[in-house]
C-alpha cells in the first residue's frame, strides 16, 4: 500500500464499481493460478489494509498480513479478527524458513526498493510457493498512470524482471507462470468485455500475476 494514502480512503476505492471489478478480477487470477487447499497457511506481505487478506481468508486459508505501515495495520485489525496482522518489512521477514505454505505480494512488492531481496525471503518462508502481483510496465494502465495518484512511486515491472528475480531463487523454482489482467483499466462495459474475451496469457494487461512453485 501507498503510504501516502489514508488506509480508509484506500480501502474506499475497492467498493466503487471500477475497483470492486478491479479487486474482483485480480484476487480471481491469483486465486486460479495459486489453487491452495482449504486450511492451508498464507502470508499476505504487504497486506495494507487487509482487502486482499480478508478474501483470502474467506476461501478458507488461514492468513496472516504483514506491512510497515503501523496505520493500515491498525485499520485492518479493525476489518476482520479473523486475520492476524503484524508489522514488518518484506526483506526480514519475522518467519522461521518454510513456516507457511504460501506467500503473496499483491500490488505490494512494487513499493520494495529492493524486490529480489523481498522474493527470496518469501521463498525462504513458504513450503510450496509465492504469487505476485505486479504492475505491468506493458500496459495501457502503465501509459495512463505511472507517476500520478496512488501510483506516483510505484515501480512498474515486467515479465523479463520476474523471471530474473526467479532466477536468484534457491531452490530453484519447479514452475513459474505469467498470466494478465486488466486490459483496458477504465471498468466500462467494454472493458469487462475485453476482459472476458482476451486470454490471460496475452501480456499487455495492466495486472501481471506470477506463480512460483516450489
Amino acid at each position: 500500500m501507498n503510504g501516502t494514502v489514508k488506509p480508509a480512503r484506500y480501502e474506499a476505492w475497492y467498493h466503487t464499481p471500477r475497483g470492486r471489478w478491479i479487486g474482483d478480477t485480480e484476487f480471481g487470477l491469483l486465486m486460479r493460478l495459486l489453487q491452495p487447499p482449504a486450511g492451508a497457511s498464507l502470508l499476505d506481505a504487504g497486506a495494507g489494509t487487509g482487502y486482499f487478506s480478508r478474501r483470502f481468508a474467506a476461501t478458507g486459508l488461514a492468513v496472516t498480513g504483514l506491512d510497515t505501515d503501523p496505520a493500515a495495520i491498525a485499520y485492518a485489525r479493525e476489518q476482520d479478527a479473523a486475520v492476524s496482522y503484524l508489522q514488518g518489512t518484506m526483506t526480514a521477514l519475522p518467519f522461521a524458513d518454510a513456516s507457511c505454505d504460501y506467500c503473496a505480494a499483491v500490488t505490494s512488492l512494487c513499493f520494495v526498493p529492493e524486490p529480489a531481496a523481498a522474493l527470496r525471503e518469501l521463498w525462504r518462508i513458504c513450503r510450496h510457493g509465492v504469487v505476485l502481483g505486479l504492475l505491468n510496465r506493458q500496459s495501457l494502465l502503465y501509459l495512463r498512470k505511472h507517476g500520478r495518484g496512488g501510483y506516483r512511486d510505484a515501480r512498474w515491472d515486467n515479465a523479463a524482471r520476474a523471471r530474473a528475480w526467479a532466477r536468484d531463487l534457491s531452490p530453484s523454482p519447479r514452475d513459474l507462470q505469467l498470466r494478465y489482467a486488466i486490459f483496458l483499466p477504465g471498468g466500462s462495459g467494454m472493458a469487462q468485455l475485453v476482459e472476458r474475451a482476451l486470454p490471460a496469457s496475452v501480456p499487455v494487461g495492466g495486472f501481471l500475476a506470477v506463480h512460483i512453485r516450489k
